[in-house]
């Protein structure tokens, strides 16, 4: 018999007889190994674990407490759902199947009624009942032809099929059943003890929106029971932090599919919220020497042809109008071509630079249905951004001075739990990337010197930076344990180039500028979206939409006194209404807590007579009693403290100390 030559992850290299499986691998290393085992990866790909094995190849065996086998154990959960579902709704059709880091779903479809959330424990019921039965799983090829007949009526199986190259489709056999098979599995349903179906939601089959809306149902498995139950907590919890479910319940934002997918309407409490933060950090960025501009939300085409976006971005930009005079007129997807036109429109001198340019800029994406999300993934956003127009010789402080200025505004929001990422570009994507590896070295070794120098931990990641230039990215995590960038700070060499940009320098010759692309936080949306999900829709009192209720005990008898109390308020620039629906006051108190409104104040005769309010904060069930100017002084130090504990300059972060010591 034939042999080959298996090499381990150490290097060394061993001779097996060809057809050898992933098992027989791992007996020859040690039985405890086997017995972990679940699959292989043989040249990198992922295969069953008695997958007979042909040629050389580099192999790494993979057990229960490697992520690949959970992705096994994922597939395999996958696989036994859909037979749960042919057996429950034999005419039902399948559509895809994906298994990863979050967990796996199944793409269905029924001419009735959709498989519905109360449905699933049913299926459950099924697939247990096929773990319990130990049933054997084996791979078996079966003929296009025969594979097609096997899933007649079902035009989702059968455009999967017809995808397959070649005549030979791979299918499972579990016990009597077989299914089209996805990815490594198991070799027994018995591992299958651990999972959860979790709920169904619409998707376009394939994730074209001009297809039909099939019915996913998304689930997860592990090989523990701890794990299982740490993975739902960890679920419950990001439910109950989920920006669009308590967006629902404060009545924050929607999103109107007559309208359209990704457009948000902001309802005033959710705009309340966002003009606080507008007016916050234009604020913040004046006080740091940034002019604030206005520029339109359409340009010439021409201006991104220029620009790079149109070769390097158009895919993620809307189509261009054509006015039928030759003009094409294109919704802007960045603002930074804008920015250019407003420093291009006077000769700058170097005693101009930095020239700090800033604006709440609105753009547009061209974004998938599938891809869309609330508020953090939308097509029309409002960018909190900035560019500062630098001679070479500044670059290192005005990097230093934006990323301070970022850092103390996170610590205005309360925001602690950030990373840095080093965001370089990939040299062999040349369709992404402009070709200038000159300026990329130059760009690149000056960012990572500018972190070095500071002292701050990074990550480098390549292919994640700017079609223009490398970028510091502050990556951050949302409630639903995705990772997103809240803010950049990019450095860029070639637009310069491209539009020509000079200043005069101190000896009366032309220089080229270098321009500096930063977002403190990001779009409105985004941020907005991600406080939410950080306070679990308590707002800090500086940023509630609605920061203090107030309810008279009787209307009739204390309602002139909440009044009075409401005006003097309102004239401090406090957020506050009379509640006077007239309901029992347990329910109005638990309404107020319900919307999480920082300070409910009760006022009745006492208090009239005394000139004092009840109050109880977000979160306590303690009222206590003090005068109202008392009160008044309470709550205006918490605004302007941004609701930080002790003096309104909070204490400094570990970065914060980092940068003051450079």
């Amino acid at each position: 018999m034939a042999e080959i030559s298996i090499k381990f992850p150490d290097g060394k290299v061993q001779s097996f007889a060809e057809g050898t499986t992933p098992a027989d691998v791992a007996e020859s290393i040690s039985i405890s190994l086997a017995k972990k085992a679940v699959a292989a990866k043989y040249n990198g790909e992922l295969v069953d674990y008695l997958t007979p094995l042909k040629g050389d190849g580099d192999i790494e065996i993979v057990t229960k407490s490697d992520a690949d086998g959970l992705a096994v154990l994922r597939n395999t959960t996958a696989a036994l759902l859909r037979i749960a579902l042919k057996k429950e709704f034999p005419a039902i059709r399948l559509g895809e199947v994906s298994a990863d880091d979050d967990g796996f779903y199944v793409d269905t479809d029924k001419d009735d009624q959709q498989v519905s959330v109360d449905e699933l424990d049913a299926l459950a019921v099924i697939v247990d009942k096929l773990v319990k039965d130990h049933l054997d799983i084996k791979r078996v090829a079966l003929s296009k032809a025969d594979a097609l007949a096997t899933v007649k009526d079902d035009q989702f199986s059968t455009a999967l099929i017809n995808a397959i190259d070649g005549d030979q489709v791979p299918f499972l056999q579990i016990g009597d059943y077989q299914v089209l098979s996805d990815g490594a599995q198991l070799v027994n349903t018995k591992d299958v003890k651990q999972f959860k179906f979790l709920s169904v939601a619409g998707a376009y089959w394939q994730g074209k929106s001009s297809n039909p809306m099939l019915q996913r149902i998304y689930g997860t498995a592990f090989y523990k029971e701890a794990d299982l139950k740490a993975d739902l907590a960890r679920r419950q919890e990001a439910r109950e932090r989920d920006h669009r479910v308590i967006g629902n319940q404060l009545d924050l934002f929607f999103v109107d599919p007559k309208v359209g997918a990704g457009l948000p309407y902001w309802m005033p409490n959710g705009a309340t919220i966002r003009r606080t933060i507008e007016r916050y950090i234009i604020d913040k960025e004046v006080a740091n020497g940034y002019q604030h501009v206005y520029t339109p939300v359409l340009a010439n085409l021409d201006l991104y042809k220029q620009s790079g976006h149109w070769a390097h971005y158009r895919e993620d930009m809307f189509p261009p109008m054509d006015m039928g005079d030759g003009e094409q007129l294109e919704l802007r997807p960045m603002n930074c071509p804008s920015h250019i036109q407003i420093y291009n429109h006077h000769i700058r001198s170097y005693r101009e630079l930095p020239l700090r340019i800033a604006e709440l800029g609105m753009m547009h994406r061209y974004e998938k249905s599938g891809a869309l999300s609330g508020l953090q993934r939308v097509r029309e956003m409002t960018l909190n951004d900035g560019h500062t127009f630098v001679a070479p010789d500044q670059i290192q402080d005005e990097f230093k001075r934006i990323l301070k200025l970022m850092v103390q505004v996170y610590a205005d929001f309360d925001i602690n739990d950030y990373t840095f990422r080093l965001s370089y570009r990939d040299p062999k994507n040349t369709e992404k990337y402009f070709a200038d590896d000159e300026m990329w070295n130059k760009a690149q070794t000056m960012l990572k010197g500018a972190m070095d120098d500071l002292g701050l931990d990074y990550v480098e990641a390549e292919g994640e930076a700017a079609f223009y230039g490398p970028k510091l990215d502050v990556q951050t995590k949302t409630a639903l344990g995705n990772e997103e960038t809240l803010s950049t700070i990019q450095l860029d060499f070639m637009l310069p180039e491209r539009f020509d940009l000079h200043y005069i320098g101190a000896d009366g010759e032309e220089h080229r500028p270098v321009m500096i692309h930063r977002g403190l936080v990001s779009t409105m949306e985004r941020f907005t979206a991600y406080l939410t999900e950080i306070y679990k829709g308590a707002f800090p009192t500086w940023l509630a939409p609605k920061q203090v209720t107030i309810i008279p005990v009787s209307e009739e008898k204390h309602g002139a006194y909440a009044d009075k109390l409401a005006a003097e308020m309102k004239a401090a620039n406090i957020r506050v209404n009379v509640d006077k629906r007239g309901e029992k006051m347990g329910y109005l108190i638990r309404d107020a807590q319900t919307h999480k409104i920082p300070y409910t104040l009760v006022v009745g005769e006492q208090e009239m007579a005394n000139g004092s309010v009840s109050v109880r904060k977000y979160g306590e069930d303690d009222a206590q009693s003090m005068s109202s100017a008392d009160f008044m002084k309470e709550i205006l130090d918490d605004i302007a403290s941004y609701s930080r504990d002790g003096d309104s300059t909070g204490e400094e972060s570990q970065v914060e100390k980092k940068l003051d010591q450079d």
